[in-house]
């Protein structure tokens, strides 16, 4: 017993030196417990309440008040025995009484509240079965309509015009397509329905060349108001007689429309002229031509001249992307004819790795001309001959019209690749020196990770949708492969600044600047990239000795 004596006077001696010992807080809402002050409401808590108010108690001074709560924050031995003498006072009765009544009244709102819930559920059932059993008669009247009236609409404007979304992602061209059950199955689907409209957009997983220009990371819907708009200005341009390419620059700079994008880059890249008239001759003249050097060249393939160029047509195509598409057959017996034929008529170069990335573009685009899946799943061989013809064509055709103005990247030593990486060199050490200070402190030389983005136009760095959004740009700038991509690359560097800086050796630098995370990018990215590089371009290209030390 003395020792638990102790060990109370201990505690109660050391209270306000022990760590976590429990001491009393009070606010503004709950003063300190003083038994003088509160004597008597405890007292009035037990009587009933007089019939007349009683004369008011006299104002304290504020030297009164001051002596009263003095101690209010001092902790004293005698804590504990005010904090019983409190308890002892209330009424325990009152207090169970009191928490039964908020229970009671709890449960009570509850109830109602199920029943209220109960209520708007079975009236918002009511209200979907009518409105469905509305449209199903709605659609039937329709349709019987159109059956008695002969009324025949065009493929597209019935699937505009009667599409609808459904719980399976799959869009129905009308209502009596549509997998409707019950009603019960068909009120669940509206509250579905009514539920994921009014969560976030989960956007979709983009595919990797299907549907470049109308899709970005966020996975927004393809056609914005804006876009038909844009959409409208480029038709009406291609169809006047003679096609104002310079105004057609201007509306492609910013993106092409994939309907129109097959034409635009035709006219733009110079593979067809203005003159809407002279089109359809100059394609069939081109084609022949095309065909006619496969006839001449192609069988020397074999040959002991030709057989090491084409050997390495052989062995590069498989590496390519998209794997999927490249790899079926079909597309690497038209990829080796369009690389060997160009490579047999250039041989001041002849074929040089990394040309062989630059006809991807050109062939995805034009076998858009005949399809509207993604082409990544899509089986090419299903095209008609024809068709196939006229994409191998127009790609060879378009791919030399672009390497006409950086051949000097393919010539012996690749002299136009060096100048212009050692351009980018000066280039980044005016417009970020931190950057450009950081990679000589870690020896990384701007050949080692630059030159594939010059060789291959960033088509290594960035998914193939992207490229295809970039090469709008190049296509309506001048000398836009050549010239203004030398601004992109540089933007593009400084756009990693702050993942650059932070890598602390030269295999974390090469690591990354090999392997940018651009997967997920899309138009967004892009058109920033692009906005950037226009802004260098338009800041240094009339001024060469601006970023010349």
């Amino acid at each position: 017993m003395s020792s638990d004596g102790n060990k109370k006077q201990f505690w109660k001696r050391n209270a306000a030196k022990v760590p976590g010992s429990i001491q009393h807080v009070y606010g503004a809402q709950h003063p300190p417990f003083d038994p003088l002050l509160h004597a008597n409401l405890i007292k009035a808590g037990n009587k009933p309440p007089p019939a007349t108010p009683g004369k008011p108690k006299k104002a304290t001074t504020f030297q009164e008040f001051e002596s009263i709560t003095s101690d209010a924050w001092d902790v004293g031995d005698d804590d504990d025995e005010l904090l019983a003498m409190a308890a002892q006072n209330l009424n325990i009765e009152v207090v169970m009484e009191t928490a039964n009544k908020v229970i009671e009244n709890h449960s009570k709102q509850q109830e109602r509240q199920r029943l209220d819930d109960t209520t708007e559920l079975e009236q918002r059932e009511e209200d979907t079965q009518e409105e469905v059993a509305e449209n199903e008669e709605e659609d039937e009247e329709d349709e019987e309509d159109r059956v008695e009236e002969g009324d025949v609409t065009s493929p597209e404007v019935s699937f505009a015009s009667q599409s609808s979304p459904y719980s399976d992602g799959r869009l129905v061209k009308s209502h009596s397509e549509a997998p409707i059950g019950s009603p019960k199955d068909a009120a669940g689907e509206h509250a579905s329905l009514h539920r994921q409209r009014s969560l976030p957009h989960r956007p979709p997983v983009i595919p990797l060349v299907a549907r470049m220009a109308d899709q970005n990371t966020s996975g927004t819907p393809a056609m914005t108001e804006r876009e038909a708009s844009r959409l409208d200005k480029f038709k009406q341009l291609l169809a006047g007689p003679n096609t104002d390419l310079e105004e057609l620059r201007k509306l492609s700079w910013s993106g092409i429309p994939r309907q129109v994008r097959p034409i635009t880059w035709k006219l733009l890249s110079g593979y067809l002229p203005a003159n809407a008239e002279r089109r359809e001759s100059v394609l069939q003249r081109k084609r022949q031509e095309y065909f006619g050097f496969i006839q001449q060249y192609y069988d020397s393939r074999n040959d002991e001249h030709h057989q090491d160029t084409y050997r390495q047509i052989h062995i590069d195509i498989p590496r390519m992307s998209p794997e999927s598409l490249v790899l079926q057959p079909k597309v690497t017996e038209i990829f080796e004819r369009i690389l060997f034929i160009w490579a047999i008529r250039h041989p001041a170069s002849g074929y040089v790795q990394g040309i062989n990335d630059l006809v991807t573009p050109f062939f995805v685009v034009y076998v858009f001309e005949y399809i509207e899946e993604e082409v990544e799943n899509f089986d090419v061989s299903s095209l008609q001959e024809e068709a196939l013809r006229n994409i191998e064509a127009d790609s060879f055709w378009c791919m030399s019209k672009l390497l006409d103005g950086i051949q000097d990247n393919y010539t012996f030593a690749q002299p136009g690749i060096q100048r212009k990486v050692k351009a980018l060199e000066e280039l980044v050490s005016r417009i970020d020196e931190s950057v450009h200070r950081h990679m000589q402190q870690y020896e990384v030389e701007y050949l080692q990770f630059a030159f594939r983005w010059m060789n291959n136009l960033l088509m290594r760095e960035l998914p193939l949708r992207c490229t295809i959004r970039l090469w709008d740009t190049y296509q309506a700038e001048p000398e836009g492969f050549s010239h203004f991509h030398l601004y992109v690359c540089a933007a593009f560097l400084v756009r990693w600044r702050k993942e650059i800086l932070e890598e602390r050796d030269f295999q974390g630098l090469m690591i990354l600047l090999q392997n940018l995370p651009t997967m997920h990018w899309g138009n967004e990215e892009v058109s920033v990239l692009l906005a950037e590089a226009y802004r260098l371009k338009f800041a240094f290209a009339d001024a060469p000795n601006h970023y010349k030390r």
